[in-house]
């Protein structure tokens, strides 16, 4: 048997996905407050393109708030603001993503793609979206692209989701290669380190991952998911003394995780 084989789940890697994405995109428009105004704000139109990008702030805000028909009053605002704004028809597409009107996300990406063909976040958020709809080989070309963009500033992440992409349909032979590249180029990107070590637990390669996530967390800031990870593998390969170090090390580094408090729950008279 090998061990920890079922910690992979689809979740995992759609929320990798889904973060990249919205990450990508929130990079680009500036990240909202989560106060939101009470009062409209008045506008000439030489402010338009100011307050679109405020609309927009605003419209990504709902949507993490899960506040839809809020996010679309105020998107559809900024396209009325700033009609040929990519980043408008960008975030419009992920509210049609998330309102599963796949034919309106589509038109959306496209004109967003058509204003701004060479920006790498707006095309590593389209690709994703094809990654999330099936689309794999159209999703993994354009990451693939995306990566190679020299406009863009972390082609790890595109490689990283690539490799989600793949792994998804169990293409993991190409996945490792992309997760391996991502790593050559930024040896301190978790997530990468992450869905890798994750790779080779399904592999059974336990031992291995487990190596590659002491190497990572004794060199570069830990996260709450590689300790999780370290913890489960530490478990699954009969090693208490692993176990527990990493264990304390969540604890100590991430008290108020949801990785740390589900150990908590799991055990309620710990510390």
């Amino acid at each position: 048997m090998r061990p920890g084989a079922g910690s992979l789940s689809a979740g995992l890697a759609l929320a990798l996905l889904a973060l990249l994405a919205v990450g990508a995109l929130a990079g680009c428009a500036g990240k909202p407050k989560v106060t939101l105004p009470v009062q409209e704000r008045q506008t000439t139109r030489a402010d338009l393109p100011e307050a679109a990008k405020y609309n927009v702030e605003l419209g990504i805000a709902y949507m993490d708030r899960g506040d839809l028909a809020l996010a679309k009053d105020r998107l559809d605002r900024a396209e009325k603001e700033a009609p040929h704004d990519p980043m408008v028809h960008s975030a419009l597409a992920l509210l049609y993503e998330r309102l599963e009107q796949p034919n309106d996300a589509d038109r959306e990406f496209h004109t967003a793609m058509k204003l701004a063909p060479q920006d790498p976040k707006l095309a590593n958020n389209y690709a994703v979206y094809l990654c999330g709809t099936h689309r794999i080989d159209e999703g993994v070309k354009l990451l693939l692209q995306t990566a190679h963009n020299p406009l863009y500033e972390t082609p790890e992440a595109a490689y990283t989701n690539a490799a989600v992409c793949l792994r998804s349909v169990h293409r993991d032979a190409e996945a490792k290669a992309a997760l391996l590249r991502a790593i050559a180029l930024r040896p301190s990107f978790g997530e990468a380190v992450l869905q890798l070590a994750t790779l080779e637990v399904q592999e059974g390669h336990a031992r291995e991952a487990r190596t590659r996530i002491d190497r990572y967390v004794e060199t570069y800031q830990a996260t709450p998911d590689l300790l999780a990870l370290g913890m489960r593998i530490s478990r699954a390969l009969h090693d208490p003394f692993g176990e527990h170090r990493y264990e304390q090390r969540l604890r100590t580094d991430f008290p108020e995780s949801p990785q740390t408090h589900a150990l908590t729950q799991a055990s309620p008279g710990a510390g």
